[in-house]
């Protein structure tokens, strides 16, 4: 007596898929018009977001970012530089964004991916910009040394709003983030100090220290972004790839920890950006950044 239902729910199913595949701006539509989402999401809500601290030993700083599918892993790995005659008491931050072909079937094996010098920059105006960070913490001695810091961000899956689970990463890594102890020798070179030999260098960190004991740096000015899809009438928050992919106006608005906004971007499509698109898509940033500002606040991120 059950076959057949199973039977007809299977062709239905296999119907709605077809249907999907061929006609997917009108298939999306029809969810729209009843304020849904194929993945039973409101329109104005976010999905589900996890952020894990310290998962690359090998580096001073780094955490993984998920948001739905789309999953980041950020490193940061400190070294000494000379810093410019500009900027004699500050440090820098270089920020490089990885698509491997593992993260989506779009990215091609030896071709880099077109999307990632593009995050690459806006991250980057986006953390210095922010005032997130102050750089004069990461100066060791002035006009002589300071610290490079260079932040890596991998895509591991690809599905939608990339900039905002980046950002998210970075944010954490930074969070997470322990300078080395570092001290001047004879020479008045900079030199690391690790736990091997903090014995051998115990008169040179008494002497000399530059700094005794790991730390981290102060945060200010955290920013947060949410990407939303300007399609008709409709806005929809935390697009995924397909959503995308049929309805490519996209804005990502980014405000600072004060709600302050750091930047607005809208990358090409057909939508105009009207002031009360505008309006609706930064105060759902407003919202988005307290949920993330809740989230942060469980991993006593400052």
């Amino acid at each position: 007596m059950g076959l057949p239902d199973s039977s007809q729910d299977l062709t239905s199913e296999m119907e709605v898929d077809a249907f999907r595949r061929i006609f997917p701006l009108r298939f999306f539509e029809r969810h729209l018009s009843e304020s849904l989402r194929p993945d039973a999401r409101p329109l104005d809500k976010a999905r589900d977001t996890i952020v894990n601290l310290g998962l690359v030993s090998t580096a001073d700083g780094s955490a993984l970012a998920k948001i739905g599918s789309t999953t980041m892993l950020a490193a940061i790995r400190m070294e000494v530089m000379t810093p410019s005659t500009e900027s004699p008491d500050e440090g820098c931050i270089a920020v490089e964004f990885h698509m491997p072909p593992i993260c989506s079937p779009i990215v091609r094996p030896g071709r880099p991916a077109e999307a990632a010098p593009v995050i690459s920059k806006r991250l980057s105006d986006t953390i210095l910009s922010s005032g997130m960070i102050d750089l004069t913490e990461l100066c060791l001695v002035s006009g002589k040394a300071a610290w490079m810091g260079y932040l890596d961000i991998y895509c591991l899956d690809a599905d939608g709003a990339l900039f905002d689970a980046a950002l998210l990463s970075a944010v954490v890594a930074f969070s997470n983030l322990q300078i080395p102890v570092v001290a001047l020798n004879d020479n008045g070179r900079i030199v690391a100090i690790t736990n091997e030999k903090e014995q051998d260098n115990a008169s040179i960190i008494e002497k000399e220290a530059v700094n005794k004991e790991k730390r981290k740096l102060t945060l200010k000015n955290i920013p947060f972004s949410l990407t939303c899809i300007l399609h008709k009438n409709y806005i929809l928050a935390d697009p995924t790839t397909e959503e995308e992919s049929i309805m490519d106006t996209l804005v990502t608005v980014v405000l600072d920890s004060s709600d302050q906004m750091v930047s607005f971007y809208k990358s090409g499509g057909e939508a105009l950006a009207y002031s009360s698109s505008i309006k609706s898509c930064v105060e759902l940033a407003r919202k988005r950044a307290k949920e993330l500002k809740e989230i942060l606040g469980e991993m006593d991120v400052d």
